[in-house]
């Protein structure tokens, strides 16, 4: 630990001061990279989030140390942390095609929180190290996983008239080690002389190249299977 903060980690003015100037600049610090990518929780979102779990862990060492009174230190702090979930979720959206995003600023709140309830308790070299590899990943490994060829999602969508196709319609998709990121059923069952017919929009994705042509010939095998269509999922 780095003993020159030692005198900083009591509870005076001067150390709530320090905290919460410290914990300003590490949601700042986390903030300034989401804004610059027009992220819905930028700048402000992470001070604030920042700010407050600080507070919140201020608040509960300030009951038990200052006032002496019976209280467990780590109970507003665990109550910061399931609530960040909440905040954190708003910020996740599937978009119209059906991509999900704000995954990466959801957990960057979250571990924004975290730095804060490091810093409220005074342990300050972690706030300031988690703030540090807050940054690393949202800025350099952004670059590195960018940078990663990927295959572009797809979907398969196939018309068919037996329930029990879409069990072989997935076996398939499984056994081509394509991973299903949606699936949507539409259908109507038969009644007297009109047969059911079902409709599965299928999302995949694959972590290689897709033989398309094998995949194809695959599904339209399937005994009930009327059409099978492939698009690509553009964003």
């Amino acid at each position: 630990m780095l003993h020159f903060l030692d005198p900083l980690r009591d509870i005076t003015f001067a150390s709530v001061l320090f905290r919460m100037l410290l914990s300003f600049v590490c949601g700042l610090a986390a903030g300034l990279e989401r804004s610059s990518k027009n992220r819905s929780a930028g700048i402000r979102t992470h001070i604030l989030v920042c700010l407050g779990a600080t507070m919140a862990s201020l608040s509960g060492h300030f009951i038990y140390l200052v006032l002496q009174l019976p209280a467990d230190m780590t109970r507003i702090g665990a109550q910061v942390v399931a609530g960040l979930g909440f905040i954190g979720a708003g910020t996740i959206i599937v978009t119209q095609k059906e991509a999900i995003k704000g995954l990466t600023t959801a957990a960057g709140l979250w571990t924004s929180g975290i730095a804060g309830l490091a810093i409220g308790s005074g342990f300050y070299e972690g706030g300031i190290l988690t703030t540090a590899i807050i940054l690393i990943v949202e800025i350099v490994l952004f670059r590195f996983v960018h940078g990663l060829r990927r295959t572009p999602p797809f979907k398969v969508i196939v018309q068919y008239g037996r329930k029990d196709a879409l069990d072989q319609i997935l076996r398939i998709c499984n056994d081509m080690e394509l991973a299903v990121m949606g699936l949507r059923l539409t259908g109507t069952e038969g009644e007297g002389d009109d047969e059911a017919v079902f409709t599965a929009d299928i999302s995949l994705r694959s972590a290689g190249l897709v033989d398309e042509d094998t995949l194809l010939a695959k599904l339209r095998d399937i005994q009930g299977a009327n059409s099978v269509e492939l698009q690509e999922i553009t964003k």
